[in-house]
């Protein structure tokens, strides 16, 4: 299921998404008997790679479970033990110092900016400042895809600190210049977001 995970600007986070703890909470979530059974990473993986996002910096990547569902992307996030653990897993990932300091902080290197399950772990000023800050290693005309969590699953996480529905990403869309292209509710329709906790609103917007 999707990851919650945040990264930050400056590199100073939430201290709760930074902690030891919080990583090895996302280890546990993922290393549960049935979901290693069942295929229930198989929408999602679906959703993302339909969307053709190219090379993607996955911002907030967590333990790395997008980054493992996309065929070329990088990986930041402030939570150092997230990285190793994705690191471990195969994946390229740093933090949030260490990717300024890589050859793949290029300005304008990536075709698609990856921000699942992220803004929800901030206020709305800081979630907008985040994604600005980001923005330059986007290239012209590139996409930015969020992903964010419906009310059942905004509920189930304590790290979560503010909703971010539709309204307000079209919102933060707009403070940045941005023009969506697509908006919709996934796996379900809107109205399972009460009731289904991997229920997501997912949003495309792209840079005049």
């Amino acid at each position: 299921m999707p990851q919650s995970a945040r990264s930050d600007a400056a590199g100073e986070g939430s201290p709760q998404t930074k902690s030891l703890a919080y990583a090895e909470r996302l280890r546990r979530r993922q290393s549960k008997w049935w979901k290693k059974i069942l295929p229930v990473q198989a929408p999602y993986r679906w959703n993302l790679r339909r969307l053709h996002l190219g090379h993607t910096l996955d911002v907030g990547c967590g333990i790395g479970r997008n980054l493992a569902n996309l065929d070329d992307a990088v990986g930041v996030d402030h939570n150092a033990t997230s990285v190793s653990i994705a690191r471990e897993r195969g994946h390229v990932a740093y933090s949030v110092e260490g990717f300024r300091e890589s050859p793949h902080a290029i300005v304008g290197g990536f075709d698609t900016l990856l921000f699942a399950h992220v803004l929800e772990h901030m206020k709305r000023d800081e979630a907008t400042e985040l994604v600005r800050a980001y923005r330059p290693y986007l290239r012209a005309g590139g996409r930015l895809c969020f992903i964010t969590p419906q009310e059942r699953g905004f509920k189930s996480d304590p790290t979560h600190v503010e909703f971010v529905d539709f309204v307000a990403l079209r919102e933060i869309c707009a403070d940045l210049g941005l023009d969506i292209e697509r908006s919709y509710s996934f796996p379900f329709p809107r109205w399972a977001g009460s009731i289904f906790i991997y229920n997501e609103f997912v949003v495309v917007a792209r840079v005049r």
